[in-house]
């Protein structure tokens, strides 16, 4: 089958009612071949109608000519695939690739807009065939008259057949062709089926193919929204869409959409008042979208997602995503502004965040600071140590095993074979609660507590938290982060934290549908999973409140209880916050994409405080609330220590006991399917 080229534009041909508007001439052909033109097409149609006669013209133009489809098949038939984004509410975030719309009946139309297109195109439509013969002897005639080609005598009916089949051009082969697929189609289907299957696939420029396209490109509404005035204007662009469009020529556009309100008013399809208050009424159009920077890592993300969970199902897409247009605006507007200020002057680089909904819903996703830079998404591509923003996990391993909050444990120098971890500052406070040591963040405690907890625990804690990279018997340096994670797994292993100790998985597509609104896939509505006990979880999420209250996080308090961690890896080198309310769970990483160190910043400080404004616009409008079954929050906030380097002085301290690569059956469904999602990614950030 010939291929269509659909991201070329179709090419510019003079038709009737352009004729006497102040275009640039078409170059001058011989009357004669006009006429001999004529008369070859004429004699190639009535040969392949006739049946056998005529060898020579089924040999030269019709012997590689595609055949039709079912009528069905039609509507995707060399189709671009393309896509349309749609936020949580519905409402339109970006549209990438060729623009299809949504399919649209005649039935779903205003009664003008179809005529606007005949009025435009073929006002005799209805009391012709696939071929108007009058039209073509007209169109000869006045071409003759005027010694060059003036008037087209195509049909709608052929229009869509060139669209559907054929090259852009201009040869006597292709007109035979079009003409003869032109009667196929008028064999195959009604006028009110070619009709509604040419306002659906027709080319408007803009990336838009089809009227719902092309609405929602020029003026930003359905189809079905349209008004006169816009549906004139609309039925002037398919002949030339570039040249013609509104958006670089408005006030020629204007005077097109004019001739064709005089058609439909010459056609009896409108009357001259309606025409009038349509000219006292010209079209506006809709502002131009914006760029999708702020969308951007959620965009690339949810079309591989797409791509992998609809299949080959259909070529173009309507994808309903989770994320809230407003959060995701103010979460990347918040990261640029804090690293582009604070973090440039202390070597952060980069940063990035994650913001989940209470089932699991990615609401924002900041994957770096200029999309444009760098397609290499630090939410989800990025694997780096996560320092003592893991340790939570730790300490809940710890209580599986028996230990108490209000356990005593000895805060002194422990050493493992030839590793000493030592504590931020070298010093050490001898005997802590377990309660104290991880609002302090104090490594020591830590270590003796995963020994305890015993390496085969931790993992499968790991493991039912949806923590996939760590291994399911890793080493006792996992204590203090040393294994490498991304920002969106050690988010959701938090909200077990915040849900009771029940797991979610994360989720960015709601729903695929194509555009005829078939769904094509629904996030499943799974139940959460209990995985870990609900009073020792209560246990967690008290110790973690005073994380915030009094000890490493206390700059990440914004008035409502919450509760997380602060994390930093070795040398500065990643500075984490992970937290949460009854409402959001959200991470935030700043660093450098070359590892580089930053000149000490912690986790208590330009993640803390990435995530304390980002959670204040989040809970905007919310009502305050308590986590349930909570214990009395703590005495008020004593100062805080900094857990810089929460990993220990020591070079050694953060290296891993072992390597750390994950086992095969702790890596999740949902991750499994990330890595396969990026697996063609962009490599390392540029």
């Amino acid at each position: 089958m010939t291929d269509r080229f659909p991201d070329s534009e179709p090419p510019e041909e003079v038709e009737t009612f352009r004729a006497d508007l102040a275009y640039p001439r078409p170059r001058r052909r011989s009357r004669v071949w006009g006429w001999v033109r004529g008369i070859l097409i004429l004699v190639a149609v009535l040969a392949l109608i006739g049946g056998g006669g005529a060898m020579w013209v089924k040999l030269a133009y019709l012997s590689d000519l595609p055949s039709p489809p079912s009528a069905d098949a039609l509507w995707t038939l060399n189709q671009a695939p393309g896509i349309i984004f749609l936020d949580r509410a519905g409402a339109l975030i970006a549209q990438r690739g060729p623009r299809h719309g949504y399919r649209v009946r005649l039935a779903d139309l205003p009664p003008y807009v179809p005529q606007a297109f005949l009025a435009a195109e073929d006002r005799r439509f209805y009391r012709h065939g696939a071929i108007d013969w009058t039209g073509v002897a007209r169109a000869a005639i006045a071409n003759l008259r005027a010694g060059q080609v003036v008037q087209g005598g195509s049909t709608l009916t052929q229009q869509l057949a060139k669209s559907l089949f054929l090259k852009p051009d201009q040869t006597l082969k292709r007109k035979v062709q079009e003409a003869v697929l032109a009667y196929r189609l008028g064999r195959m289907m009604s006028r009110d089926q070619i009709l509604e299957l040419y306002l659906n696939r027709v080319f408007f420029g803009a990336q838009a193919y089809g009227v719902d396209a092309a609405a929602r490109a020029y003026f930003g509404k359905p189809a079905g929204q349209l008004t006169l005035s816009e549906a004139a204007l609309l039925a002037a662009l398919p002949k030339a869409p570039s040249r013609l469009s509104p958006a670089a020529d408005m006030p020629g556009a204007v005077a097109r959409s004019r001739l064709v309100l005089r058609r439909m008013v010459e056609e009896g399809w409108i009357t001259p008042a309606q025409e009038q208050a349509a000219v006292a009424a010209p079209p506006v159009l809709a502002p131009e979208p914006p760029e999708d920077e702020d969308f951007g890592y959620v965009l690339d993300l949810a079309q591989a997602q797409a791509a992998r969970l609809a299949g080959d199902k259909a070529p173009d897409l309507v994808v309903r995503l989770s994320i809230d247009s407003g959060l995701q605006t103010t979460a990347t507007e918040i990261v640029r502004r804090v690293v582009e200020t604070d973090g440039r002057r202390a070597g952060a680089t980069e940063g990035a965040l994650v913001a989940l909904a209470p089932d699991g819903a990615i609401s924002a996703m900041v994957g770096g600071l200029d999309h444009r830079y760098s397609l290499f998404n630090r939410a989800v591509q990025a694997q780096r140590q996560p320092g003592s923003a893991f340790k939570p996990f730790i300490y809940a391993a710890a209580l599986e095993a028996g230990v108490k909050p209000t356990d005593i444990r000895e805060d002194a120098p422990v050493r493992l074979g030839p590793w000493s971890p030592k504590n931020y500052g070298g010093g050490y406070r001898g005997p802590v609660t377990v309660d104290e040591a991880l609002v302090r963040s104090i490594n020591t405690v830590a270590v003796r507590l995963a020994r305890e907890a015993g390496s085969q625990r931790i993992g499968d804690l790991a493991y039912r938290f949806g923590l996939a990279s760590i291994p399911t018997h890793p080493g006792l340096s996992v204590a203090l982060g040393a294994y490498e994670t991304n920002l969106l797994e050690l988010t959701s292993g938090y909200q077990v934290f915040q849900q009771g100790g029940r797991r979610v998985n994360p989720y960015l597509i709601e729903m695929i549908t194509d555009s005829a609104g078939k769904v094509l896939y629904a996030q499943p509505d799974a139940a959460p999973r209990q995985v870990y006990d609900p009073g020792r979880n209560a246990e967690m999420v008290r110790m973690l409140r005073g994380v915030i209250q009094r000890g490493t996080g206390v700059h990440a308090g914004f008035g409502r209880p919450a509760a997380g961690k602060t994390g930093t890896s070795q040398s500065w080198r990643d500075a984490w916050f992970v937290g949460f309310t009854p409402d959001w769970v959200c991470g935030v990483w700043v660093g450098d994409d070359a590892g580089r160190p930053m000149d000490r910043v912690a986790g208590g400080d330009l993640p803390a405080q990435i995530w304390r404004r980002f959670m204040l616009a989040a809970h905007q409008g919310l009502p305050v609330r308590d986590f349930t079954g909570q214990a009395p929050a703590p005495p008020p906030p004593a100062p805080a220590e900094s857990d810089a380097a929460d990993a220990a002085a020591s070079p050694d301290a953060e290296a891993p006991a072992e390597p750390q690569q994950p086992s095969a059956g702790a890596r999740g469904a949902f991750y499994q399917g990330l890595a396969d999602d990026f697996a063609a990614a962009e490599g390392p950030p540029r």
